[in-house]
C-alpha cells in the first residue's frame, strides 16, 4: 500500500512570484524623509505653548526646593519618594496605582472627546521632535533649503551646518538625560559629581541612555515612532466613534480640486474650494494627506487646519475646509453648537464621572493619610519563653517609618490580653523621613492566657502630632 504522504503522491506546490515595486526594490518601500514646513496659526501657537509649559515643568521641577530638600525626588536608594510635602514609601504603592488609573482614564476621555490631543500637543515624542525641528530650521533654513541641502553634494557649508545641528541636538539630549536622572538622584549633588567627574556608573548609564534615546527619537525617527512604534496609534480606533472631534477635510465642499484665481467663484467653474496646493501635506509632521480621510498616522495636531485657513484667507473664501469636526457633524451639516452638544454623550459623561470620583478619592486619601507606617515581624529565633518573674515573653521587631519632615518620638503600647506589657516603655526617636527597626518585648503574667496563639495589637502613637497606627500580631503561649 502506497503512503499517501509520500512525495510521489503530493501535488506539486504552485509558487507565486512576488513582483518588485516600480522602483525595482523589494517588498518594503524605503523610508522617505519628511520635511515639515513651518506654519503659524492658532493650533501651531497652542503647540508651542505646550512645548514651553511641559519643558518648564520637566527641566525646572528638579531644581525647586521644599524645606531643606529637593521638592520632587524619587530616592530609590532609600526607597522614599518626595513630592512637595508628601513623603511616600513603597507601602504607598496604592497611590501610584491610583495615579496611573487616573492617567489612563484621562487618556480615554480626551480621546473620546477630541481624538489624539495627547499625541498632537503634549506627548514627549511630539514635543522634542518640535524642538529639534525648530533647531534644524534655524540652522539649515526653511523646508526648500533643507531639501536642497540634503540632496546636494558634500560641501563645506553642508558639513558645517550638519555638524553644528548635531552638536546642538546632542547638547539638548544630554541635558534632558541629566534632568531625567535628577529626579532620582538629588540634581545638585548630581551636577557637582558631574563637574568633578565622580558620577556613579548607573547615573552615567541612564544619562547617556535617555539622552541618546531623545537624540535618536526626536532627531531621526520622529514620525516613525508615532506610526510604527507607538501602540496608541493602533488601538485608538477602539476609543473613537462618529461623534469624536477629529481633524477632517470637507470633501463635499473641497471637491473637485483645481487651481483658481483669487476672488473667483469656484462653483461657477465647476470646482471645489480646494486648490490642490498641498500645503496641508507639507506642514504635516507625519507626512500624510488629510484629504484622504481619517488615518491612524494622524496625531491631531491641527497644523493642516492652520495651513488651509491661511490659503482660504488669501482666496477670500470661508475658513474651515479642514477643521476639527465629527463624522456625524460632517454628514449632517451640523452647526458647531450641535457638534459640541453631541460631544457630551453618555460615554463621555461616564468617563468624566468615574475620573472625577477617582481623583477626589485619591486627594481625600492623601489628605487624611496617616504620616506613620508600622510593620511587625516576629523574632523567629525566639518564639516564646519564660523570663524572670515567671512572665511569658514574645519578642518582635517593629519597623517604624516616620513620613513627616520633622523628628518624631513614638510610644509603643500593646493590648488584647489582660496584663500585657510592652517593653521598652520609653519613647522611640525616629528622624525626619526616616525609618527605624525596634526590638519590642511583650510580657504576660504566667497563666494569663490559655496555651496557643492569641491576637494582640501594637499601638504606636506620636508624642508630637498625635498620629497613631495599630497593627495586629500573634502572641504565643507555650503549653
Amino acid at each position: 500500500m502506497t503512503d499517501s504522504a509520500s512525495p510521489s503522491n503530493q501535488a506539486p506546490r504552485r509558487v507565486i512570484p512576488i513582483a518588485p515595486d516600480e522602483t525595482g526594490g523589494g517588498l518594503y518601500e524605503a523610508h522617505k524623509k519628511v520635511y515639515p514646513r513651518a506654519i503659524s496659526g492658532v493650533f501651531a501657537n497652542w503647540r508651542w505653548v505646550m512645548v514651553f509649559v511641559t519643558q518648564l515643568v520637566f527641566y525646572g521641577l528638579p531644581w525647586l526646593e521644599w524645606g531643606q530638600r529637593q521638592a520632587v525626588l524619587f530616592d530609590l536608594g532609600s526607597r522614599r519618594f518626595y513630592i512637595l510635602g508628601l513623603v511616600l514609601y513603597p507601602q504607598d504603592l496604592i497611590y501610584l496605582t491610583g495615579l496611573l488609573v487616573i492617567c489612563a482614564l484621562s487618556l480615554f476621555l480626551f480621546t473620546a472627546v477630541a481624538g489624539r490631543l495627547w499625541c498632537g500637543y503634549a506627548c514627549p515624542q511630539t514635543v522634542y521632535s518640535e524642538i529639534f525641528m525648530w533647531i534644524e530650521q534655524k540652522i539649515e533654513g526653511n523646508r526648500a533649503a533643507r531639501m536642497r541641502l540634503d540632496s546636494g553634494t558634500l560641501s563645506l557649508e553642508k558639513l558645517v551646518k550638519k555638524w553644528f545641528k548635531h552638536v546642538v541636538w546632542l547638547a539638548i539630549a544630554l541635558w534632558t538625560g541629566f534632568t531625567f536622572v535628577g529626579y532620582f538622584t538629588p540634581i545638585r549633588d548630581l551636577g557637582l559629581a558631574f563637574l568633578q567627574t565622580h558620577m556613579g556608573s548607573w547615573e552615567v548609564f541612564w544619562v547617556l541612555f535617555y539622552g541618546f534615546a531623545t537624540y535618536g527619537n526626536a532627531g531621526f525617527m520622529r514620525e516613525q515612532v508615532c506610526k510604527y512604534m507607538c501602540p496608541y496609534a493602533r488601538f485608538q480606533s477602539a476609543m473613537f466613534d462618529r461623534d469624536t472631534l477629529i481633524v477632517s477635510y470637507d470633501t463635499e465642499r473641497g471637491e473637485p480640486r483645481g487651481v483658481r484665481a483669487k476672488g473667483t467663484d469656484a462653483r461657477a467653474q465647476g470646482r471645489g474650494d480646494c486648490i490642490d496646493c498641498s500645503l496641508c501635506v507639507q506642514v504635516c509632521p507625519t507626512g500624510i494627506d488629510i484629504r484622504q480621510g481619517l488615518q491612524y498616522e494622524c496625531i491631531g495636531c491641527g497644523l493642516c487646519v492652520d495651513a488651509c485657513n491661511t490659503v482660504m484667507d488669501k482666496l477670500a473664501a470661508p475658513r474651515g475646509l479642514i477643521r476639527y469636526a465629527t463624522q456625524n457633524g460632517m454628514a449632517g451639516h451640523w452647526s458647531p453648537q450641535q457638534v459640541l452638544r453631541r460631544v457630551l454623550r453618555p460615554r463621555v459623561l461616564i468617563y468624566s464621572a468615574v475620573l472625577l470620583a477617582l481623583s477626589v478619592g485619591l486627594l481625600v486619601s492623601l489628605v487624611i493619610r496617616t504620616p506613620l507606617k508600622v510593620d511587625v515581624v516576629r523574632d523567629r529565633g525566639t518564639l516564646a519563653r519564660i523570663v524572670d518573674g515567671g512572665r511569658i515573653e514574645n519578642v518582635y521587631r517593629l519597623q517604624i517609618m516616620n513620613a513627616t519632615e520633622e523628628t518624631q518620638h513614638y510610644r509603643i503600647a500593646a493590648r488584647g490580653l489582660d496584663g500585657l506589657q510592652a517593653l521598652p516603655e520609653e519613647a522611640i526617636e525616629v528622624g525626619a523621613a526616616q525609618s527605624r527597626w525596634v526590638a519590642v518585648r511583650l510580657q504576660l503574667p504566667y497563666g494569663g492566657a490559655e496555651p496557643g496563639s492569641h491576637p494582640v495589637y501594637f499601638d504606636v502613637r506620636s508624642a508630637e502630632g498625635g498620629a497613631q497606627v495599630s497593627e495586629k500580631a500573634a502572641f504565643l503561649v507555650p503549653r
